[in-house]
């Protein structure tokens, strides 16, 4: 008698359990019901899965906060929820696309902790992009809170393969300056094999077996916060991790502390069948909106840049003067000036330099050290950006000598005292009408929306790896057959490209290989999308390549009206398109070891003649023009190392 009052005891806990969870689950699906988020507190404990055409694309992952005002992990039960609509158009000129629609479903979850204090979730889901944050409301009296940790959680299937880059360790590499996001990758690798010891940066993309693609980012960090990064894989997730002690010198918290009432940044999950939406996403910018206005109108466009090449032995009058005719002969906009100018060239001789360049109808950007005490980076002009009163009066003479923009290096750390650097700077700049490109730096997270001066962030392993590593080099297509749809996908990435050198040093006769063929190269200019590029060209190249070359990068754009997926697969071959105006370009790498010929469709340019730029089978770039099927297809070998573009 008592084994079956237990037994229906226990079934009776099952079903009131069941119902009490059934009860709390709330779910919101994106406008076109393919895309689905479901919310519920189970046990005491906040989740959410996320079902992509009735797929499992993340299992049930935590939701949660821990404040020094309160745990908002466990012991948590439902309050509230609430549905809504977003439908906004907005204009853009620094991303992918300069015109965006937004529309999605918002659900907003409220829960309590067990002291009565509440939380809430917001979603906001669209066709193929997830956007969530924590929304922390005023407790009483209580005007402030410092977060001190997340436990947001992400578990995928296990059929999930993993293309992450590392996190480095604090305080390491040149001069103690990492972490600055310039880590190699790993692509296609089973999670449980993702164990590096300091996390992985965002963002992070996930193949769902045979069900489709995630992509994991945030957006929306500026003073307010610090920035994240991903755990490495235990107990079967991943799970949002802030920056570690050692950043900055051990200087700062490693939480966030924000006016009540106050959110989190977003968290953005992008999901699709194919990997079309994760390189065609906006969702960084879709939620986030503008700081201020801009000063001036910008001016956006390419460079010359001397160190890249010919490095610290060019900071001299007479090199700038090269590089400044180099850029009047490109037709680019800019020269950008790097580390020891002050020492080498210094004030009063350059502003003779910048007038010289004017003469020339080239513009300056210069470089500056951000660091004052957080690492040991030594180039100068430092102590310059560090602090108000020495960064407003640079900036002063900045804007009376008639300089565009800057290049500030060597930041570091991803705590919420960092992140005021970055705005501060990108503040300051914009009263004096200044652009502004971060190196040595964390990943732009929604920066191009909400900063209106802002024109790039390095975070990738970039050109300036190329000159120094072989084992990079030798990695250069794999990386580049990368970008479109891990780091570019988010955020614009300032690489420093176009590398026509034989050799990447100055002499350009021996010692670093380039072993990627020149239309590579030129491919890059369009998949790698920044607003302003600093190129890798040197004077020697208005002579030593074919000058059909030379006239492609003059015509290249900088700034797209569309970006379009075409073909790839990351680590192996990326293919896009990208819209300019009524100007197509189409470009495509191959990181194997073999030629792969590619049969792409382009429904935009059916029937048309256009210019392919290629490579033939000795690896020398050609020229020729094609005509597009009127089906839309065209075929197109690519060498190994190899690259090609069409222009329209």
């Amino acid at each position: 008698m008592k084994i079956i009052s237990f037994t229906l005891l226990y079934v009776f806990c099952l079903l009131f359990t069941g119902e009490a969870n059934a009860q709390n689950t709330k779910s919101v699906s994106s406008p076109d019901g393919h895309l689905e988020v479901r919310v519920a507190i189970s046990n005491g404990k906040a989740q959410y899965s996320v079902h992509y055409q009735d797929k499992v694309m993340l299992e049930n992952s935590p939701l949660g906060l821990v404040t020094n005002e309160g745990d908002f992990t466990s012991n948590m039960s439902f309050e509230d929820a609430s549905t809504g609509k977003i439908d906004k158009s907005y204009t853009q000129d620094k991303i992918k696309t300069s015109a965006v629609q937004y529309q999605s479903n918002t659900l907003t979850y409220t829960a309590k902790n067990e002291e009565g204090k509440q939380i809430a979730y917001h979603f906001q889901v669209s066709d193929h992009d997830i956007a969530f944050r924590y929304e922390l409301p005023k407790w009483g009296d209580t005007r402030a809170t410092v977060v001190e940790r997340e436990v947001t959680g992400f578990r995928f299937p296990s059929a999930t393969s993993a293309f992450l880059s590392s996190m480095m360790k604090p305080m390491t590499g040149f001069a103690r300056t990492a972490p600055s996001y310039e880590s190699g990758y790993v692509t296609d690798a089973a999670l449980e094999s993702t164990t590096a010891e300091f996390g992985y940066v965002f963002p992070g993309l996930f193949k769902i077996g045979e069900n489709g693609w995630v992509l994991l980012s945030e957006t929306g960090v500026g003073s307010n916060y610090n920035g994240a990064h991903l755990s490495n894989f235990k107990d079967g997730m991943y799970t949002v991790e802030y920056p570690q002690m050692e950043q900055n010198n051990g200087f700062g918290s490693t939480g966030a502390q924000i006016g009540l009432p106050g959110f989190t940044p977003w968290r953005t999950i992008t999901v699709g069948k194919t990997l079309q939406p994760i390189v065609e996403t906006t969702i960084p910018f879709d939620v986030v909106e503008p700081l201020y206005e801009a000063s001036q109108a910008y001016q956006y466009g390419k460079g010359s840049w001397s160190w890249i090449v010919w490095q610290d032995n060019s900071m001299n009058y007479e090199d700038q003067v090269q590089y400044v005719d180099l850029a009047a002969a490109m037709d680019f906009e800019y020269i950008l000036i790097d580390a020891w100018w002050d020492e080498r060239i210094g004030y009063e001789k350059m502003e003779k330099l910048i007038d010289y360049a004017n003469s020339k109808d080239v513009d300056v950007f210069l470089w500056y050290n951000s660091n004052g005490t957080t690492n040991d980076a030594f180039q100068t002009p430092l102590n310059k950006m560090n602090t108000s009163i020495a960064r407003k009066k640079e900036m002063k003479w900045l804007k009376e000598v008639g300089v565009k923009g800057l290049k500030v290096d060597f930041f570091g750390g991803d705590k919420q005292e960092t992140m005021r650097l970055y705005e501060d700077i990108l503040v300051d700049a914009n009263d004096h009408g200044l652009m502004v490109i971060f190196h040595g730096t964390t990943l732009p997270r929604g920066w191009e929306r909400m900063y209106p001066n802002f024109v790039g962030s390095e975070a990738v392993l970039a050109s300036e790896m190329l000159i120094f590593s072989q084992g990079v080099r030798e990695k250069e297509a794999f990386y580049a057959s990368l970008h479109p749809f891990i780091r570019n996908a988010v955020g614009s990435m300032e690489f420093g490209g176009i590398l026509l050198n034989k050799f990447l040093n100055r002499g350009n006769k021996k010692g670093q290989e380039r072993l990627t063929t020149d239309s590579f190269q030129l491919a890059t200019g369009v998949l790698f999308q920044n607003p302003v590029q600093m190129f890798g060209l040197t004077p020697n190249n208005l002579t030593d390549v074919p000058e059909f070359e030379l006239d492609f990068l003059r015509k290249l754009p900088t700034t797209w009206d569309e970006t379009v997926f075409i073909d790839g697969y990351p680590g192996k071959y990326s293919v896009l398109a990208r819209r300019s105006g009524k100007h197509w370009y189409i470009a495509g790498v191959n990181a194997e070891n073999t030629a792969k010929t590619l049969k792409i469709d382009l429904p935009m340019l059916k029937g048309q003649e256009v210019s392919l730029y290629n490579d033939d089978k000795e690896r020398q770039p050609t020229l020729q023009t094609v005509k597009v099927g009127k089906n839309g297809e065209l075929t197109v070998t690519v060498q190994s190392r190899g690259g090609f573009v069409i222009t329209y």
